[in-house]
């Protein structure tokens, strides 16, 4: 009977309570020295500063507006200024008639004109007054600028998805060290315990050796969980933009959320390929107007020069010459390119409201699959905690069977590993309903609410 109390009083330090358990947690972490505690939200704030792939975004973005101010900048007038000198050795022929002279009639004499230095500097000025390609341009590059806008948007909630889920990741990964470490603690003690007693021959051999498995089982997991917690935790740094030899720590408490009914909002992927469709329709109009007539307004100032440098009559002379006009140009046939070009800019837009359909149809059937993948887990959540208390329970009667000598060690350890399973089932649990919640969020276009 003494040798049932002293297992019952061992093993019943094996169980973990409730609230030392959850002060166990509060003191477990993984790095030494005083590193920094970071919250989901502040991993997500660092990122969209440090991010490469949202900074890449931003140029973008940037390259866009740019690509906008040229296409406009093509309304403005352009100036260019021209200077050439010539040097004539030996001076451009002409025919002239004959007849201008006193001669006959049909008769042309070939005469040197000119002189030998020629120079000339004019500014010329040029302005399309109607050009519906520019117009054209300038539509396109305001579509393209706001496609790289929903880009960006596309990319930031891609890093803040993937932030979230390496977060949570990390999180049941320092609870499942905190259940492992606890695991190692108590074992050691029962193990302690269990060869004191075989060394004065009260149990056997085989009662030591399980413990002993047991124990080099828990090493094992163990080393498992802390190598798999430093890739999450590098994955996370390098998501987050920041060294990976900067150490940090996370908020340990798993917070779980009540369940919300996200608004219905158009899905970046969906409003991509709805601006993708007006890129493709600007750009069909631009064609179909190349075949309409364009303006412009021309003008010109300037200075000819002509010299002449031998005796007896040396001179270097300016003319000043100006002139202003219109130019119409009117696009007659140019081999069918044009209508090639809108007949394949026809199959694009095609192709296009196929993938707007495609990817309505790929969304609701995510968008219902992620909800009831989040109201499985609600139900694994609450499930789990029903398995937490019954395990709780029937250690709790394992303990009393033992005193009462109906129960062996084998029944105590398998109950106590039932407890141990039950709380990490319900942490997991708690860990993917975060991350369908999560994937909901995106689906239904509400990345950007904070709740």
């Amino acid at each position: 009977m003494r040798i049932k109390k002293i297992w019952t009083n061992r093993l019943v330090n094996v169980h973990i309570s409730k609230h030392a358990f959850l002060l166990l947690l509060a003191l477990s972490v993984f790095s030494t020295g005083q590193a920094q505690t970071w919250s989901l939200q502040q991993c997500i704030d660092t990122a969209q500063v440090n991010n490469k792939n949202l900074q890449m975004s931003r140029n973008k973005m940037e390259i866009g507006r740019e690509k906008q101010s040229e296409a406009k900048a093509n309304l403005i007038p352009k100036i260019s200024l021209n200077a050439d000198y010539k040097y004539f050795a030996g001076l451009p022929y002409q025919l002239m008639p004959q007849s201008a002279f006193g001669g006959p009639e049909g008769m042309y004499k070939e005469v040197q004109m000119g002189v030998p230095h020629n120079m000339g500097a004019n500014i010329q000025l040029a302005m399309p007054v109607y050009n519906p390609q520019v117009y054209g341009g300038i539509e396109a590059t305001k579509i393209a600028s706001e496609l790289n806008g929903l880009q960006y948007k596309k990319t930031e909630e891609q890093v803040f998805f993937e932030i979230s889920n390496l977060y949570y990741n990390a999180q049941i990964l320092t609870h499942q060290k905190a259940f492992i470490d606890s695991n190692l603690l108590n074992t050691g003690k029962l193990l302690e315990n269990l060869k004191l007693l075989h060394g004065q021959q009260m149990i056997k051999k085989s009662d030591v050796s399980k413990v002993e498995l047991q124990k080099e089982q828990l090493n094992t997991q163990r080393q498992l969980v802390v190598n798999n917690f430093e890739q999450v935790m590098n994955a996370l740094k390098f998501s987050m933009g920041i060294p990976i030899q900067q150490e940090i720590q996370i908020e340990t408490a798993v917070k779980n959320k009540e369940e919300v009914d996200y608004p219905n909002s158009l899905p970046v992927d969906l409003q991509i390929a709805l601006t993708q469709n007006k890129l493709l329709s600007s750009e069909l109009s631009t064609l179909k107007d190349s075949r309409l007539p364009t303006i412009s307004l021309f003008g010109s100032y300037g200075q000819t020069g002509f010299g002449y440098d031998e005796k007896p009559n040396d001179f270097l002379n300016f003319y000043p010459s100006a002139f202003a006009g219109l130019q119409l140009s009117v696009p007659l046939f140019n081999g069918t390119v044009t209508k090639r070009k809108i007949n394949q800019k026809n199959l694009e837009i095609a192709n296009n409201q196929l993938q707007i359909d495609l990817v309505k149809d790929q969304n609701q059937m995510l968008i219902e699959n992620a909800k009831r993948l989040r109201l499985v887990n609600r139900q694994t959540i609450e499930n789990t905690q029903n398995q937490i208390e019954l395990a709780n329970t029937v250690y709790s009667e394992m303990v009393l069977q033992q005193k009462e000598g109906t129960a062996t060690l084998t029944d105590i350890l398998l109950a106590d590993n039932a407890v141990r399973e039950a709380q990490t089932s319900n942490l997991s649990a708690i860990i993917e309903y975060l991350k369908a919640d999560l994937e909901l969020k995106k689906l239904s276009g509400n990345m950007s609410l904070k709740n």
